[in-house]
């Protein structure tokens, strides 16, 4: 189906939205009045770039508080009205969206409503224009989408028809399924919008807090469903008030709400994007460090138990490997001056190719790379904090990565128990915690959870994980609840959990060798005792190698932490007992207060 964004969802001039809006992909765009009447641009001239762009206009909007009035404010309505049409066609659009008064004092007699609507219809239909009439979650007599086809209805007008806006409808909790009643050429166009569910002010719920669909918690695939069976077929449109879009890289926000409405329509089964392709586990996890930071990576890695298998056949990358868990660390010179940072995901695929090709179809940029003779072909895209993402078969055969580095170790190192890589975190930048999200349950098919909220001794961190059905894959983001804060670095923390079976045991294998593990205050276990059934030698195992502990109807986790590894990065090894599927949220603020206390004990002394 054609898609379409109207310009209030994103930031910048009017011209710059319609670049972003053809950059993206999309077909059409709704144009905004206040966008129209803030530009320099002439509305013949704005028809001339968007068409330039390959843009239609798709519709012209809003028109305020028509209907329900008396006499003399109708003719005041009907001269705006004619103003508009005559704009419209300059513009290049026949479609005006209506929406119902939302003004004090105005009639609730529906029959009025209808009789001048038609009359409006009646003016519009003179200069070649059809009307959308919608109801706004907050109109004075008029907020249902049901009411509003009732009067279109009683109008019987044919430029007169309805525009289904998906955030008035389930904001309001309406039942979306009546709208397989009304007839696919009264439906004269389609709005949509997720949100988050959240208690408050439909208007300002509404103004601030829409998002892309699939970014919040309304059943956007049913409510397409509904809108299909009724026959519906216009263009997909984005109407999205949210605040951090419209300060944001309009570009980048734009190819995001292309890629919400491409799932959303998978989703939805009516149409379809390339198969996709499982993702079996990680292969590898890239790190980014220069000269000072690699030694210190390296000797964190050795002595967790990771054996040095050697260096890439041809780029400053060298492999570290424990178990089934590969590390692989980036000294090339462009991360000169940077602490150790994640930069890249290998993730196992049967059919890495197709993988890349999905992506691609769902506007994630596929990155260059350059490649030597008789090297993989690695297929490799960005994802939105500029993380690539590789497909990739882990064998030493001509498809496989691991034969693009020369092998050293001999498989001998000791092994203190990482079996292979439990899950990554990622801290994304503020304003694309959604956009991520996002991304990695289109692209890679991975389901969220629920974001959780976890507090830390300078501001709270915005958590959300996702996995794959099978658990093979599981990542989580994080982003400040707000921008900036004291001691911000917090959130701008990543780290790589490794799996053990023995966390007890790998965590004093590895403080023998000389790990710097975390250390973790000895409230929390005197608190752990009070409120587990935990036998009392296990406690104190845990306080000694400063193992935290948690649980859930399924199981428990064991979890310990690293020092940080440089200023961003640290290492986690987890012991998942039962069927256990958390992340050890519950002990996040100790260990988020441990991570801080060397920042702040200095200024204490």
């Amino acid at each position: 189906m054609r898609t379409a964004i109207a310009t209030v969802s994103l930031s910048g001039t009017l011209e710059e939205k319609l670049g972003a809006a053809a950059a993206a992909g999309f077909d059409a765009v709704e144009i905004f009045e206040a966008d129209l009447i803030g530009s320099t641009l002439s509305p013949a001239e704005v028809r001339d770039l968007a068409g330039g762009l390959g843009l239609a206009v798709a519709m012209y909007q809003p028109f305020r508080d028509f209907e329900g009035v008396g006499p003399d404010v109708l003719e005041t309505n009907l001269r705006r009205a004619r103003h508009k049409f005559q704009v419209m066609q300059e513009l290049g659009t026949d479609l005006l969206l209506v929406c119902s008064n939302v003004a004090p004092g105005t009639s609730d007699d529906a029959k009025l409503a209808a009789s001048q609507l038609s009359r409006l219809a009646d003016e519009a239909q003179a200069h070649g224009i059809r009307i959308a009439y919608e109801a706004l979650a907050w109109g004075t007599h008029v907020s249902d989408y049901l009411a509003a086809w009732r009067i279109v209805e009683m109008a019987d007008h044919p430029a007169l028809g309805t525009c289904l806006d998906s955030f008035h409808i389930l904001s309001r909790g309406s039942d979306p399924s009546r709208i397989r009643e009304i007839p696919a050429d009264r439906i004269f166009f389609l709005q949509l919008a997720d949100a988050p569910l959240m208690a408050m002010d439909i208007l300002q719920w509404s103004r601030h807090y829409r998002c892309f669909p699939g970014q919040g918690g309304f059943d956007l695939p049913a409510f397409m469903e509904h809108v299909h069976a009724a026959g519906y077929t216009g263009p997909l449109s984005l109407e999205v008030f949210n605040d951090h879009f419209r300060q944001a890289d309009p570009y980048r926000i734009a190819v995001d709400g292309h890629r919400s409405l491409l799932a959303l329509q998978e989703a939805a089964e009516i149409s379809g994007l390339p198969a996709r392709v499982g993702v079996a586990g990680y292969a590898f996890v890239e790190l980014a460090v220069d000269a000072g930071s690699g030694e210190q990576a390296s000797a964190v890695l050795e002595a967790m138990g990771f054996e040095h298998i050697g260096p890439h056949r041809s780029k400053p990358v060298h492999q570290w490997r424990q178990g089934a868990a590969r590390v692989l660390l980036n000294h090339g010179d462009e991360h000169a001056g940077s602490d150790p940072l994640v930069v890249a995901l290998g993730l196992e695929s049967d059919d890495p190719a197709a993988a890349a090709a999905r992506a691609q179809s769902l506007g994630a940029s596929v990155l260059p790379r350059r490649r030597g003779a008789g090297e993989a072909d690695l297929s490799a895209v960005a994802a939105p904090d500029d993380t690539a993402v590789f497909f990739c078969r882990t064998t030493a055969g001509e498809d496989g990565w691991l034969g693009d580095f020369i092998e050293l170790g001999d498989g001998s190192a000791s092994d203190p128990g990482i079996t292979a890589i439990d899950h990554v975190v990622l801290s994304q930048p503020f304003d694309y915690f959604d956009e991520a999200a996002l991304f990695y349950r289109s692209v890679l098919g991975l389901e969220p959870r629920d974001s959780q909220d976890l507090v830390g001794p300078d501001g709270i961190l915005l958590s959300r994980a996702l996995t794959d059905t099978a658990r093979r894959v599981r990542l989580a983001i994080t982003v400040p609840r707000l921008a900036g804060g004291e001691h911000g670095r917090l959130g701008e923390l990543q780290h790589v959990a490794f799996a053990s079976d023995d966390a007890i045991g790998t965590a004093r294998r590895m403080r023998e060798r000389g790990v710097p593990l975390l250390g973790i205050p000895e409230n929390y276990y005197d608190d752990l005792s009070a409120r587990t059934d935990l036998p009392g030698e296990r406690v104190v195992e845990m306080r000694e190698l400063g193992v935290l502990h948690d649980a859930d109807d399924a199981g428990e986790l064991l979890h310990f932490f690293t020092e940080m590894v440089g200023g961003r990065l640290f290492f986690e090894v987890v012991q998942r007992i039962g069927s256990y599927d958390g992340y050890g949220a519950a002990n996040s603020p100790v260990r988020l207060s441990a991570q801080l206390r060397p920042a702040v004990e200095p200024h204490l002394s």
